[in-house]
């Protein structure tokens, strides 16, 4: 079956064959969280994007290839419900953005800051620190070599929007000014986007309607 990244709590993952990389996404959880295994197709390394809840359905998701890392987008709850059973399941690393790491109960062995790379197996990840959602927000991307990037966003993009800045006008600024000028201003329109709630979208088809999220203001 083709991937189309549609996947609801209780159903069958989603698996996507990239140069480099299998991905599968699931959802997990009371809000309906968005988990992503990466897989190194050359060495069988894994890394997990957002240990959100549910760690029986994660840890199923894995192979007995060594998960290296974990990597939470942000510290909001329900990103990280299962982080400390999966780190104790199988002795991953913890990753999170340096401004996050002290909202996160689970010890961070990694804190990250924007421009840094991350290596599963032979793949490489870049983080983009993204401010507004919350202050240490980051998406992930993967440059798949001779195809097109892949960006994990966490809850700083959605389709239709950026993420929730609670009311804050301020905080709205920096996340839409951020998304525009990182994501929006420097990847193609083919750009996957897998963000940390619900379906998949591509930059090209949010693009049309940036002006209109900053007109609404959210």
């Amino acid at each position: 079956m083709a991937y189309d990244g549609k996947v609801t709590v209780g159903g069958p993952p989603a698996v996507r064959e990239l140069a480099g990389l299998v991905l599968t996404k699931v959802a997990v959880g009371p809000m309906d969280n968005d988990a992503y295994l990466l897989r190194c197709r050359e060495t069988g390394e894994q890394l997990l994007i957002d240990a959100a809840n549910d760690a029986e359905t994660l840890l199923g998701l894995l192979d007995d290839g060594p998960l290296v890392r974990v990597v939470t987008t942000h510290r909001h709850g329900d990103h990280w419900q299962a982080l400390a059973a999966v780190v104790a399941q199988r002795g991953a690393a913890t990753a999170a953005h340096i401004d996050d790491a002290p909202g996160i109960p689970v010890p961070t062995d990694e804190p990250l800051r924007d421009g840094d790379l991350i290596t599963v197996g032979t793949c490489t990840l870049e983080v983009i620190h993204l401010v507004g959602h919350t202050p240490g927000s980051i998406t992930l991307l993967y440059d798949e070599p001779a195809g097109r990037p892949h960006i994990f966003t966490g809850d700083s993009l959605f389709p239709g929007g950026v993420g929730n800045t609670h009311g804050s006008k301020q905080d709205f600024e920096s996340l839409i000014n951020d998304v525009e000028h990182k994501l929006f201003d420097r990847l193609p329109d083919p750009t996957w986007v897998y963000p940390g709630h619900g379906n998949d979208t591509t930059l090209g088809t949010e693009r049309p309607h940036l002006p209109e999220w900053r007109a609404r203001g959210w």
